[in-house]
């Protein structure tokens, strides 16, 4: 019996998607468990399995859910999801589609800090070779921060107290919500453009770690470190570190302690002039000193007090050095002579004019002897030849045909018949002989046994 009404399998599927959508007690679901087989699809959606001690359950999270994720999620991770189950209708298969996660009993701003604490020091962002040493005497300062809150009047405070002769230049950014890192990153750049600072206060006063995020994002970190002016981090209270801390090139515990930081006080600056003026007071006399010293000594000096004297020591001791000079140059010159003498000597030795007439008497001889050499081998080669010639004569078929014997060809000329096998009665063959060629036709064969009998 045929049933009224088959449902296909894709009904089937939406019928038990709709059910399971319906069920509130099966939407807006948070489920705890820990996370396996994660993949994240080049699409931007995240594909992976919870799993407790009794089951799993396969889940999905859009790409446009997971992008507000503080933190990476990764295999073995426990995690709090929300969401809701459904049915993915081509497979017929029941999962949670998630569309929030955090850690389970670990919060999701203090993972997402280790995590890009962690790929930031890999890179090699905060290492200690990476900074820069701070400017020692300032003339502009730059600071970022809030126009507004305690940081900067802190800053503005103690750099006027320390240093009235140092600027301050001011660049107002938003320190805490969703703006908060894209200003701060556009403000050190914009600083940089300008190159009026010699040295940037980054930061802001204390706060929770939600209140500090911005100076936990990354974009902030590889501005900072990008920066070409010193950067000072000058974020929360003592125990507060942030991302920002590790790239600066220096942290400062509070904003207060960045401006001492950035500023030397001036009157450890005069302290230091005066110290560097002492030291130049004492330096000049000791270098006047030793000055007047090596003059008295010149004045005392023979030189200055018998110059004469002096003199005819010079006097004679370039007269002997004229004689050794004298000396010298002779004893060169005879050197020289005999050396010429030599070479005179053995050039005669090798006359060009000796060797090229021997030269030419070597080539005569050798011409001679290569031409009796040359004859008789053309003698040698003639006599070959003759001998080659008759032999070959000897063998010529022509030799054989002249007494009396012929060469038998076929109509065309192009075979040789050796046997009576290859013609047949009324062929045309053509005879040649010694002195011609007899066209003929074959009337009668008979073999050599018939003609025995």
């Amino acid at each position: 019996m045929e049933p009224a009404r088959a449902l296909s399998i894709r009904d089937v599927n939406r019928l038990i998607k709709m059910k399971l959508e319906g069920d509130s007690g099966l939407q807006d679901i948070w489920l705890r468990g820990e996370i396996s087989n994660f993949t994240f699809h080049s699409s931007g959606h995240m594909y992976f399995t919870l799993k407790d001690e009794g089951s799993r359950l396969k889940c999905i999270m859009f790409a446009s859910y997971n992008q507000r994720l503080p933190f990476a999620p990764k295999d073995g991770m426990k995690v709090l999801a929300r969401g809701g189950i459904s049915v993915y209708e081509r497979d017929g298969q029941y999962q949670f589609y998630a569309t929030a996660m955090q850690p389970d009993g670990i919060g999701s701003l203090y993972l997402a800090f280790e995590q890009l604490k962690k790929k930031l020091e890999l890179e090699g962002l905060f290492l200690d070779s990476a900074k820069r040493e701070l400017p020692r005497y300032p003339r502009t300062v730059g600071v970022i921060t809030s126009p507004t809150g305690a940081a900067v009047r802190d800053i503005l405070i103690t750099i006027e107290r320390r240093n009235p002769g140092v600027d301050v230049l001011l660049y107002p950014v938003s320190v805490q919500g969703t703006g908060a890192a894209p200003s701060i990153v556009k403000a050190i750049r914009a600083m940089n453009e300008l190159a009026e600072a010699d040295v940037l206060i980054v930061g802001r006063g204390g706060g929770s770690l939600e209140e500090l995020w911005a100076f936990n994002e990354e974009a902030v970190a590889r501005a900072i470190r990008a920066s070409a002016i010193p950067v000072i981090s000058a974020v929360g209270h003592e125990t507060d570190f942030t991302i920002s801390d590790f790239a600066a090139d220096l942290r400062a515990a509070t904003p207060t302690a960045a401006a001492e930081l950035a500023v030397r006080h001036s009157g450890e600056v005069r302290q230091g002039l005066v110290h560097l003026e002492q030291r130049m007071a004492k330096s000049l006399s000791g270098l006047l000193g030793k000055a007047r010293e090596r003059w008295q000594n010149a004045a005392r000096s023979p030189y200055f007090t018998q110059p004469r004297r002096s003199l005819l020591v010079q006097a004679e001791r370039l007269d002997r050095l004229r004689d050794r000079l004298r000396h010298r140059v002779q004893a060169e010159h005879a050197k020289a002579k005999e050396r010429l003498s030599r070479l005179n000597g053995r050039l005669s030795a090798v006359n060009p004019n000796q060797q090229a007439a021997f030269a030419r008497k070597r080539i005569s001889s050798a011409k001679r002897g290569l031409e009796l050499a040359m004859n008789g081998i053309i003698r040698q080669r003639q006599s070959q030849f003759g001998s080659l010639v008759r032999h070959l004569d000897a063998l010529s078929p022509l030799k054989v045909m002249a007494r009396g014997y012929s060469l038998v060809y076929d109509e065309r000329e192009k075979s040789l018949i050796r046997t009576i096998n290859e013609v047949q009665p009324g062929d045309l063959i053509h005879v040649r002989l010694a002195d011609g060629k007899l066209d003929c036709q074959v009337w009668g064969i008979e073999g050599e046994e018939q003609a025995n009998g």
